[in-house]
């Protein structure tokens, strides 16, 4: 009942329109990603929906927010752009996430279809970043947040805001307890250990 629940709150706080208002099954997802020509499409408990696009300063600030990362991290932990699929088995919730984290080896669910490959998605993610914007807020915080903890590799799931200078990290401690973080202008923010200063991001 509980991932039951999930997988509604994920479907329902969405505000895109479904590209298909039949289920279809992950393999049927992923080959039609596959012709989509560059559109990305989200899969929810079967239900297939489009993504909404990016403006440019969406797109300048994923692209941040990955640079610092990765300089502040080195080589503990690979990063991942919005281009990697990302799949949630628990929450059944196939998207692309602004951007990855994995650290330590990378694992994946590949499916193919006659041999060939119909796509490969990761499933072991220790930190996700979602840049904010008013079309996708609302979902990003609350819906597709209730999904990744059923990631049980995610350590901190992270909102960087587009409307100020403001980077909020949601931290997993070891008894499974969500903590709260916010950084600001002038502050810094702690991602998988690392400081995070939040003026580096946005200049």
């Amino acid at each position: 009942m509980a991932c039951l629940g999930v997988r509604l709150a994920a479907c329902q706080a969405t505000e895109v329109n479904a590209a298909s208002p039949t289920r279809v099954s992950f393999e049927e997802y992923l080959e039609r990603e596959a012709k989509s020509d560059g559109v990305k499409h989200e899969w929810c408990d079967g239900v297939v929906y489009a993504m909404s696009r990016g403006t440019p300063e969406h797109g300048r600030l994923t692209a941040a927010v990955i640079g610092a990362l990765r300089s502040a991290l080195r080589s503990e932990c690979d990063a991942y752009a919005s281009d990697a699929m990302l799949y949630v088995e628990a929450a059944q919730l196939s998207t692309y996430a602004g951007a990855m984290l994995v650290c330590g080896p990378v694992a994946t669910k590949k499916v193919t279809k006659n041999g060939r490959s119909l796509g490969e998605a990761i499933t072991n993610p220790t930190v996700i970043v979602e840049v904010l914007s008013e079309a996708t807020e609302r979902y990003d915080r609350d819906g597709k947040f209730q999904a990744y903890k059923q990631l049980t590799s995610l350590r901190e799931y992270v909102l960087v805001s587009q409307d100020e200078r403001r980077i909020e990290v949601y931290r997993r401690d070891e008894r499974g307890a969500w903590t709260f973080e916010v950084g600001e202008a002038g502050g810094s923010v702690r991602v998988h250990g690392a400081p995070i200063d939040v003026d580096d991001v946005y200049a």
